[in-house]
């Protein structure tokens, strides 16, 4: 299989058609080699345009999706970033390669083992896997800059948005099947956010997200 022709068509007619037209973005895409985080039974889907499973049930989200949630955030060299979700360490490498360092928390153990091993194997050195259960936010070296939700969230935990400095960045994906928003959250001060919709789509649910029934005492 021609790597880089695919990757090359991967970018053209999927990622660009989809309104994906920044140029660092679409380098970065480019750049990133996505087949080194693919597991080797799927390696030949590594570009296409769907969801690719890596074990435990989970799977690696739609290339035009990263695509899009990259362009969505405008990523600065001195960002500090939380990852909520690894899965494969794909898109922890892409946050990596334009942020100061990613911070990314995996819930299943095998997943975390399988993503630490494609970054060093990638030679990715400003990434940290750790395992954990980061649905409600992850406080060790909170507040950051960016953080990424690669799960659907019914709603946003208040515990998460307060772990983003002002002026701070986060995309999740907000809702329910059949319909989540892919939703970029901004913290505009300190009690207030500001919301933007950027696209529609569906993604498999984040393990322990809160619903919106929950409540505490």
């Amino acid at each position: 299989m021609n790597f880089e022709r695919a990757r090359f068509n991967m970018v053209e007619q999927q990622i660009r058609p989809w309104d994906v037209l920044d140029m660092d973005v679409l380098d970065l895409l480019m750049t990133v080699k996505r087949e080194e985080f693919v597991p080797p039974a799927h390696k030949t889907l590594a570009f296409a345009d769907v969801e690719i499973p890596i074990g435990c049930g989970q799977t690696m989200l739609k290339p035009v999706i990263e695509g899009r949630i990259l362009q969505a955030l405008p990523l600065k060299r001195s960002d500090s970033v939380l990852e909520i979700g690894t899965g494969s360490g794909y898109f922890a490498a892409l946050l990596a390669a334009r942020t100061d360092w990613v911070r990314s928390v995996e819930i299943e153990p095998e997943l975390a083992k399988f993503a630490t091993d494609n970054l060093n194997r990638a030679g990715v050195e400003n990434v940290i896997v750790e395992e954990g259960d980061a649905a409600r936010g992850w406080s060790g070296r909170a507040p950051y800059d960016v953080i990424v939700v690669t799960g659907g969230l019914p709603m946003v935990p208040q515990s998460l948005l307060d772990q983003l400095k002002v002026g701070g960045r986060m995309f999740a994906f907000v809702g329910e099947a059949p319909v989540m928003e892919g939703r970029l959250i901004t913290r505009v001060s300190e009690d207030q956010y500001q919301t933007e919709d950027v696209f529609e789509t569906v993604v498999p649910m984040l393990k322990n997200a809160q619903r919106k029934d929950e409540f505490r005492f």
